[in-house]
């Protein structure tokens, strides 16, 4: 069974103000949802509400770290009260450190596993209040390739998107067990172009980069629609990089790991040293004051690509999980490239 996203659908996206979640926002409104936008920066928040407007959705932005699950649980009822039920909850928000393990201290840890981790759960929790009576909904987790495989400089983002990926694993058992109409599904994403690597915080010598191949956030934000209307599937994977390195680390773990020392530090920095003015917005919002609107896109628009054959060809079922032959043969190819190198 699928469902549909049409006009008044109440859908509430976290991490809304920038980058994927942004994006994802206006793709739901383009379908006519009335969509709740949770985050923190209000500057953020004015122009994805005005992004949402446009695309013929209507807005509802809400400020609220998703750290703190009371605010969460109360974001959840306002939307209920203003909105109606919510029919998809859409996890996105994240925040990180880009550092190696010994220069992130432990409240930076911390932090960013009570974002990007527990803020998965706190929303997910809060839907599921308002869905399991009503036996329907969807809770789409935005994820990432390095849920399942991690990479140096980025342990905090890392450890946290795994144990997004252990939460899903469980809760999705849990509710078929329970026989629930309520459907779970996680997208996989690849390195995309958002505004993440100016604002978290930075310790490399460098300005931090994407590795690519590096995706537009759009093709995110379709690949979380499409997945909300789509939710048996327990998750997709988008782009070839995400299906190469799933099934890579799966078959070649320990050549990934020999290959990542020796690549991973370099290919996540430019040629630009860090600026010393670059906001962080692990504690304070960088989008909270005027002219801090970070939009959708990063700095890498000429790098980007704007489609996913491979997300096309999962669509069709031509690429379904680790099953297919041609993902298969894709890991394959990408871990004898890695061999060569």
């Amino acid at each position: 069974m699928n469902y549909k996203i049409d006009k008044g659908t109440v859908v509430v996206v976290t991490g809304a103000s920038g980058g994927i979640g942004r994006a994802t926002a206006a793709a739901f409104a383009r379908r006519g949802a009335w969509v709740a936008l949770l985050a923190r920066g209000d500057e953020g928040l004015e122009g994805a509400a005005a992004d949402v407007e446009a695309a013929g959705g209507r807005a509802m932005p809400i400020s609220v770290d998703v750290a703190d699950p009371g605010a969460v649980d109360e974001a959840a009822e306002r939307a209920e009260k203003e909105l109606g039920p919510i029919a998809v909850w859409v996890n996105v928000a994240f925040s990180s450190v880009f550092a190696p393990f010994w220069e992130i201290e432990p409240e930076e840890f911390r932090r960013t596993t009570e974002v990007t981790y527990l803020g998965y759960a706190n929303g997910t929790r809060a839907a599921l209040r308002r869905m399991m009576p009503r036996d329907r909904g969807v809770i789409v987790q935005c994820g990432s390739a390095l849920a399942y495989r991690g990479i140096p400089l980025q342990s905090a983002y890392c450890g946290s998107k795994h144990a997004v990926q252990g939460l899903h694993d469980s809760l999705r058992a849990e509710l078929m067990h329970e026989r629930s109409g309520v459907k779970l599904t996680m997208v996989q994403m690849p390195a995309v172009n958002t505004p993440q690597f100016d604002w978290v915080l930075n310790r490399l010598p460098r300005r931090p980069q994407p590795v690519p191949p590096i995706y537009q956030p759009e093709i995110a934000a379709d690949a979380l629609l499409y997945a909300a209307e789509h939710p048996r599937r327990r998750e997709y994977w988008v782009g070839g990089s995400t299906v190469g390195t799933i099934l890579a680390d799966k078959f070649a773990t320990g050549l990934l790991d020999r290959y990542l020392a020796r690549t991973g530090f370099r290919s996540q920095q430019t040629e630009k040293r860090t600026r010393p003015d670059q906001p962080a917005n692990l504690w304070e919002p960088a989008d909270d004051t005027p002219g801090r609107d970070h939009g959708s896109h990063g700095r890498f628009d000429e790098q980007a690509h704007a489609r996913s054959p491979q997300m096309w060809a999962g669509r069709h079922k031509y690429l379904v999980g680790a099953a297919t032959a041609g993902a298969a043969a894709g890991a394959a190819a990408g871990a004898a490239r890695l061999l060569r190198r």
